[in-house]
């Protein structure tokens, strides 16, 4: 019989292939990339907070007391035909009766909050600026005053009903500026005040 040879088959191995130094920096760089991108940057936030000194508060408060005081007048009216409405005003009864014993104590306190405190480039503009409110209304309670006397709307008939509606209603409104603004002062805010604030900023 013949013999056939045997074909043996040796496995050929192919050669591995070594990425390039290239390739490899470009992949890099992709992935730091889009790193940065989903990455969100971190900021650190730092937030102050300036109170507002104690002094400055109760020179606001206390400059608040002046229109308060001139426009309780206002209040004739509302305490005669509701006598009840004139109880929580009983504790500041002997600081009214000595403020309006005192000669000329509402030109001197208006000059003196004026002068000595809107005009004080010293202090802060806090109470400054809640001086000159209290200043500003002060003076807008003296115009009703003047114009009633001027026209002189008369003691009886519509004339009369036309002054107790506006003594109620100057009353409630200095009233209600009073205890806002007071408030406000203590807390250490800024009270907005109709009419008066807008008028006040012209001025500072």
């Amino acid at each position: 019989m013949a013999s056939i040879p045997l074909l043996r088959f040796t496995p050929t191995t192919t050669p591995r292939l070594l990425p390039h130094p290239l390739s490899l920096n470009l992949l890099q760089t992709r992935i730091q990339t889009r790193t940065r991108i989903h990455t969100k940057p971190t900021t650190s936030i730092s937030a102050s907070y300036n109170p507002i000194p104690a002094t400055d508060r109760l020179i606001s408060a206390v400059a608040y007391f002046l229109p308060f005081f001139n426009g309780l007048q206002y209040g004739r009216f509302l305490f005669a035909q509701y006598p009840t409405l004139a109880l929580p005003f009983q504790p500041i009864l002997p600081l009214l009766s000595l403020y309006r014993s005192l000669p000329y104590a509402s030109f001197v306190t208006f000059f003196a909050l004026y002068l000595g405190i809107v005009r004080n480039e010293n202090l802060n503009k806090y109470p400054r600026f809640n001086a000159l409110q209290a200043v500003v209304l002060d003076v807008l309670l003296v115009l009703p005053m003047l114009i009633q006397r001027i026209f002189s709307p008369g003691q009886s008939g519509i004339g009369l009903k036309f002054t107790v509606w506006m003594h109620n209603g100057l009353f409630v409104f200095v009233v209600g500026c009073f205890i806002y603004g007071l408030v406000s002062s203590i807390l250490g805010k800024t009270p907005y005040l109709p009419f008066v604030t807008e008028a006040a900023n012209r001025q500072m």
